[in-house]
């Protein structure tokens, strides 16, 4: 897929664009980390709203909640954070975290994400990062440089060249 910047017209193929790195990467779920953590604090308290401050008790210097509102909980979190992936990786394939690190998710034929392989890829990239990150450290063995969960997604993290404006209109060439 060939595209050009309105700003700079200078065209570029997607396919022949270098994946990213790890500290590209990292980076990006850290800034995008905070984004998601600021949801599930507003999903804590609509939840608090809604059961209120019953559904918690301090036993022997615990909170402990109540199981169903733990569940209601846990639910509502994994549904955000797989929401605002999924939206942003199927819409233009670019997180507010990938944006600020220039870095974009995509097919690997340079297409738009599916929803199909959002999912794989939110899902898998969870365990690709809580087993000690072996799931991204893969993509310095991989001859592609991709990680666990983009092997899996069928698609690539890609490194967007400087002067990329993606809140602008780019035309195909």
């Amino acid at each position: 897929m060939t595209t050009t910047s309105n700003t700079n017209q200078t065209p570029f193929n997607e396919n022949d664009l270098p994946r990213a790195g790890i500290l590209r990467r990292l980076a990006a779920l850290l800034y995008d980390g905070f984004l998601v953590f600021a949801m599930w604090m507003f999903i804590g308290y609509a939840v608090l709203g809604v059961f209120g401050t019953d559904s918690n008790q301090l036993v022997d210097g615990t909170v402990q909640t109540d199981s169903v509102v733990s569940a209601i909980i846990f639910i509502l979190m994994v549904a955000s954070s797989s929401g605002f992936y999924l939206w942003f990786w199927t819409r233009g394939g670019q997180t507010l975290g990938m944006i600020s690190w220039r870095i974009k998710a995509v097919s690997l034929d340079g297409s738009a994400m599916t929803w199909q392989q959002g999912l794989i890829r939110f899902f898998a990239a969870w365990p690709s990062f809580f087993v000690g990150g072996l799931g991204y450290l893969w993509l310095y063995i991989d001859k592609n440089k991709d990680a666990v969960h983009d092997k899996l997604s069928k698609t690539k993290v890609i490194v967007m060249p400087k002067g990329y404006k993606p809140f602008e209109k780019n035309t195909s060439a």
